[in-house]
């Protein structure tokens, strides 16, 4: 009887009583409804009123107490009565509970509280704010003067900032910042607050000006070289043209406008790049809610501009809401209260909240339960909560500050930092030959004589000379530069990040390509990338034919697809009422759902859930027939079987404190069950009989409880999150609820009973659940170990069931001791020497990580000369992925944020794709060691070239325009094309390189100058032989008709006009014939057809040796041209673009060459053919004296 009046004068949740002063009156005084009276016991707080007349009490039930200062109570049932779980919706949280008679002012006070006042959550049943048209409210209720505001609350933010709201109860929160959760702030204290504690809103950074960004561009030594030569040849032109007196032409600018060109194309590159550097921090304020419904002044504003929230503002929240700031729950509006935190804890499942507070003042982020996080979302529940912490003061704006800090610490790419030390060598011997070519030449411009052996005498300098020679020394710089090595470098990355992304691996940042390929360490997360993210039953436990006894049964899939694997030793044909039964609470004690969409089967709701559902359609149905057959367009045929036998019509809402949820279902006999699933252990303490395969039911003893418990002990050894399955029969009250309007739905309405409803349960068995590890992930670690890459793994999950994955995956070896290798992210902060743990050999893993212990991790490693990739997916992750080397953000399940602060992002969130990306940035890296080997040996050739022309003192054999087109346009599809070289078949058996290695070793330089110095004595011996014999080899040279000449004249050519007797004959260059009015012109204007055939020998051989960089040391012989048929496409462009110039008048002339005679091209080929043969002679030493790299691990213990 007691009860049942109890529960009459409870208003539903969510909702005001129908008549506030009555419902008032049966809370201030409730001893109708006690046996005894006693003294109600107020609470002394920083909430006081002040009373005024009228206090005397009307009716003689309630006790007279002196005028004092009123908080409002709690509603609390008298004793006998079942105790509620958390207070009333129209309670302050921050009062204790009462017992006995209240004040006669109290009826006053909470008929007030509940008059029809605009605003007030509890007049509206959905828990809608009213429109802020409406929204007024006095400033105080009777009088009451506002509540005083401790110094604390509009202080010091630093020292607000420490508070730990979470390990506070509501009511310290309250007296803490300063407010009531009635009333809320004032306007004026709002407005006092922001002043203090700022905009709630993220911090912006001011990015470097476009003159910064542009001016940079020009730091790396490589592009100064570039603008220099760039420059001197301009000067140069102009000087030219101005000595001759003619109008300057377009071919005497062509070098110096090429060279401009490039540099302005990289420069827009590089300043685009570095303008979206900071995107992440943008990303970032994209996920904080623009709006919040708060109490002001006693009264609700619906949309109050989230910026403008303060430390101490009360918010309430709904379903979809995007949390405004880091915020205590005071209390819940709704049975339960679920947040998505995955962006900030990484892992994907929904977390539960409450209003207890957590009694650990350093929890993490998961622990901290009674908070809500600024930028996650609310997917069930409403509830109020007071604001704690604002802008940069909350989890997300430590991420952000985290991110800003880690831009700043940006590191050069290992390829950047390669060529910055290229570009000073480069210029450094640059400087060394110039200053050489002009000293060796300085005695054809500057004569003088000595006299007395010091002084000199009859000084003599040509300055038309001395600029010649300078010319000279011009033409050697632009030779020794590798003008298109930019370009080709930005193709080459551009292309290898077109191959992998065919693989799923989106690299967003171009020179994190070769980076990949030098990658040391990969720090993987677990949930999603070494695992499928999609949770799968492994085991199922049923009851055998004795209490005793039980059976279990292995389940195979991985997937939510319920075709996906099968169940081992099932029985045939129809399953027994035991396996019913479990089939039955899965599916119908379930609120998830698995769908077929876009080729693949698709889950929503909790993971658990869906689990289960598919578990139901591998076990089928009563009868041997499964969901297919029912319905062949329904992908949960048995489950929507199941709810049709079984018809769900009420739910006991899952609760952390139970840890079960409940389902009031109506059978297909008519009667009323309770199904319920849950923790294992606590679905037995609640269980009195246990179900038998037949059917039958037995009571649950002891013996049996530990048969039970022994199955759940070894799947939990196996990292199985386990559940188990009950049902009752005999419902009391609920025996015939249909709904609502049952006598017994009030019961219902609070989830403190729902324990006292799931007893007296029949227990049928339980399932193992686990997420799966991706199939292909063990062959990716092995191929890491292979490679010579440590796998760590850094989870947010707990350690034993992270541990028991890395062993599955192969990170750790079946029997290995993982004493040391294993450690949650507190333990390994507390190490005093973590260096020393993370230069120990083998794998490692990290459970219970945080942000700040990742970064650590990727600090650490990076101080040791590691070279970092880093996995992620929350925006917890993004100050590491922007630390990391290489930042790699998971396509699927990842943030924006953390997609934009990362280097690549996994179409697939596949470990195995990284593995990939690893392997073709090791290709790339050998492929651009290939191009540059192949332009910087063709470079060096052509300095040799220059170097000789002017220590031989023999004309000029290469101008500057010439050898610019050769290093441009000529050289450019070759290199170009060896970027499609395919891999070397152990390319992924080899140790990584050092990040620190040079890009140009010893032996490396010792073949360039091998080559090189080959290209430079062809290029000017066949200008020799031009001119000094009329055959070579057997190919006759004089078909034109040239003058021959002796080597003396050649090397002394300056001194023609002296020669007595000299004359030079006409000859011919197609259709062209050359005539010599002055001999000595012969060695000017007459050197055209010499020119060109070093040019052409110069363009020959640098094709040929393109072939030679097919392989560092892999001969032509195993890998012959065609294995890239790209490079001998590229081969004949660069051949036809040669003869385009050769053979179009126009483009001759501006060139300065003529066209070739057949047997002309035969001494061309001829001279250009043994560069082959040399550089295989090379290869040859070099594979002789290479060291093996490491081996792989054997894989016979995956099956261990």
């Amino acid at each position: 009887m007691k009860e049942k009046i109890w529960n009459q004068h409870r208003p539903r949740r969510g909702e005001a009583p129908t008549d506030p002063d009555r419902a008032s009156d049966r809370r201030a005084c409730g001893s109708h409804l006690r046996p005894t009276t006693t003294t109600t016991r107020y609470r002394r707080g920083p909430h006081r009123t002040t009373s005024g007349t009228g206090t005397t009490p009307r009716r003689p039930l309630c006790r007279r107490r002196p005028p004092r200062p009123l908080p409002v109570p709690r509603r609390v049932p008298p004793p006998g009565f079942p105790q509620l779980r958390r207070p009333c919706l129209h309670s302050a949280s921050s009062v204790r509970p009462q017992r006995g008679h209240c004040h006669p002012l109290l009826r006053r006070l909470v008929s007030l509280r509940h008059a029809p006042v605009s605003g007030s959550p509890h007049r509206t049943p959905t828990n809608q704010p009213p429109d802020s048209s409406t929204a007024a409210a006095p400033p105080t209720a009777m009088g009451e003067a506002a509540p005083p505001v401790p110094a604390a609350a509009t202080g010091d933010a630093d020292d607000l900032s420490a508070f730990p709201a979470w390990a506070r109860s509501v009511s310290d929160c309250e007296e803490r910042l300063g407010i009531s959760i009635t009333r809320g702030l004032s306007s004026a204290e709002a407005a006092a607050r922001l002043r203090v504690h700022g905009a709630n809103e993220l911090a912006e950074h001011p990015g470097p000006s476009l003159l910064r960004l542009l001016l940079n561009q020009f730091e790396d030594m490589l592009v100064r070289i570039l603008l220099a030569a760039a420059a001197v040849s301009f000067l140069l032109a102009l000087s030219s043209s101005a000595s001759s007196g003619t109008a300057p032409t377009l071919a005497a600018f062509v070098e110096p406008l090429v060279i401009f060109l490039i540099l302005v194309v990289n420069a827009a590159v590089g300043v685009w790049q570095e303008a979206n550097a900071e995107r992440a921090l943008d990303a970032l304020r994209e996920i904080q809610s623009h709006h919040a419904a708060v109490l002001r002044d006693g009264g609700w504003v619906p949309a109050l501009p989230a910026r403008d929230l303060v430390p101490g503002d009360v918010v309430q929240l709904r379903v979809g809401d995007k949390v405004p700031a880091d915020m205590r729950v005071a209390s819940l509006l709704t049975s339960t209260l679920r947040l998505e935190q995955g962006s900030l804890t990484g892992e994907t499942a929904s977390v539960n909240k409450t209003s207890r507070a957590v009694p650990v003042e350093d929890a993490d982020i998961q622990a901290k339960e009674c908070m809500v996080f600024a930028g996650t979302t609310v997917v069930n529940g409403a509830a109020l909560c007071i604001v704690a912490r604002t802008g940069m003061a909350t989890e997300i704006g430590a991420i952000h500050a985290q991110i800003h800090q880690a831009s700043q610490e940006d590191d050069d790419t290992p390829l950047k930092k390669k060529l910055n030390e290229f570009g000073e060598a480069l210029t450094k011997i640059i400087g060394l030959i110039c200053a050489l070519v002009w000293l060796i030449n300085v005695k054809y411009f500057l004569t003088f004589d000595l006299q007395g052996g010091w002084v000199p005498r009859n000084v003599s300098f040509s300055f038309e000379k001395c600029t010649y020679y300078f010319e000279i020394a011009v033409a050697l710089a632009v030779a020794a530069i590798p003008e298109g090595l930019p370009a080709v470098i930005t193709t080459c990355l551009a292309l290898g990040t077109r191959k992998m992304a065919a693989k799923n691996a989106l690299v967003r940042k171009l020179p994190s390509v070769e980076t990949l390929g030098c990658t040391t360490v990969i720090c993987s997360d677990k949930t999603g990338t070494l695992t499928t993210n999609k949770m799968s039953v492994a085991k199922l436990v049923a009851i055998g034919d004795s209490s005793l006894e039980v059976r279990s049964f292995k389940v195979d899939g991985t997937s939510y697809d319920p075709q996906d694997g099968k169940i081992h030793d099932w029985p045939a044909g129809s399953i027994d009422a035991n396996l019913e039964t479990i089939a039955k609470v899965a599916a119908v004690c379930n609120d998830a759902n698995v769908a077929h969409s876009s080729h693949q089967y698709v889950a929503t709701g909790m993971p658990t859930e869906a689990a289960l559902k598919v578990l139901v359609e591998k076990m089928g149905l009563p009868g041997g027939k499964n969901g297919l057959s029912l319905d062949p367009s329904e992908a949960l045929g048995c489950c929507k079987w199941w709810n049709n036998v079984a018809k769900r019509i009420a739910t006991l809402e899952f609760d952390r404190t139970r840890k079960s949820m409940g389902a009031i279902v109506k059978t297909s006999s008519g009667s009323n069950a309770l199904l319920v699933k849950g923790a294992v252990e606590t679905l037995l303490e609640r269980s009195s009989h246990i179900q038998l395969k037949d059917g039958s039911v037995v009571p649950l003893d002891e013996k049996a409880k530990k048969s039970v418990l022994a199955s759940l002990h070894e799947m939990s050894t196996k990292a199985l999150r386990c559940l188990g399955f009950a049902y009752k029969e005999d419902l009391a009250e609920f025996a015939t609820y249909d709904g609502e309007n049952h006598p017994a739905h009030k019961l219902l309405l609070d989830p403190a009973n729902y324990a006292a409803i799931e007893t007296d349960l029949i227990f049928a068995g339980l399932v193992g659940l686990r997420d799966p590890p991706r199939e292909e992930v063990y062959d990716a670690i092995e191929d890491c170990r292979a490679a010579g890459i440590r796998v760590m793994v850094i989870t947010g999950d707990n350690k034993e069931t992270a541990e028991a994955i890395c062993r599955e995956i192969g990170v750790f070896s079946p029997d290995e001791d993982i004493t040391f290798k294993s450690l949650i992210g507190k333990e390994f902060m507390a190490l005093e020497d973590k260096k020393a743990l993370l230069r120990g050999k083998g794998g490692l893993l990290f459970s219970r990580a945080e942000p700040r212990h990742k970064q650590e991790i990727v600090r650490l490693l990076k101080e040791d000369g590691e070279v970092v990739a880093m996995t992620g997916d929350g925006v917890n992750d993004a100050p590491a992925l922007k630390l990391a080397d290489i930042g790699i953000a998971m396509g699927i399940t990842g943030t924006e944020v953390a997609k934009e602060a990362s280097d690549m992002v996994l179409a697939d969130d596949n470990f195995s794709t990284i593995v990939s990306a690893v392997g073709e940035g090791r290709s790339i890296y050998n492929n651009m060691k290939a191009f540059i080997r192949y332009m910087i040996s063709s470079n060096i050739g052509e300095v040799a070239s220059i170097f000789l022309t002017s220590a031989l003192g023999i004309p000029e054999g290469l101008i500057p325009v010439q050898l610019l087109w050769v290093n441009l346009v000529t050289d450019g599809p070759p290199a170009t094309a060896l970027g499609f070289n395919p891999p070397d078949k152990d390319i992924m058996k080899k140790p990584p390189r050092r990040s620190d290695d040079s890009l140009i070793s010893p032996w490396i330089l010792f073949r360039y100058l091998i080559i090189g110095l080959y290209v430079g004595i062809a290029t000017v011996g066949i200008f020799v032989i031009w001119y000094t014999h009329g055959s070579f080899m057997g190919i006759d040279l004089t078909g034109d008709g040239h003058t021959l000449v002796s080597y003396s004249q050649l090397s002394n050519w300056g001194q023609c006009s002296s020669w007595d007797n000299f004359t030079a004959s006409p000859f011919t260059a197609g259709t062209k014939t050359f005539t010599f009015d002055d001999p000595c012109d012969y060695f000017h204007t007459g050197k055209v057809k010499a020119t060109t055939l070093s040019l052409s020998v110069l363009v020959a051989i640098e094709m040929f040796n393109s072939l030679n960089a097919l392989s560092e040391d892999s001969s032509l012989l195993t890998m012959p041209p065609w294995v890239n048929p790209w490079l001998l496409v590229a081969m004949s462009v660069s051949f036809g673009l040669h003869f385009l110039i050769l053979y179009v008048p126009f483009l001759a002339t501006v060139f300065g060459i003529v066209p070739l005679s057949l047997n002309e091209w035969l001494l061309v080929l001829l001279v250009a053919l043994p560069v082959v043969l040399i550089d295989e002679a090379l290869k040859f030493v070099a594979r002789y004296t290479s060291s093996p790299g490491p081996k792989r691990r054997s894989r016979k213990q995956k099956g261990e």
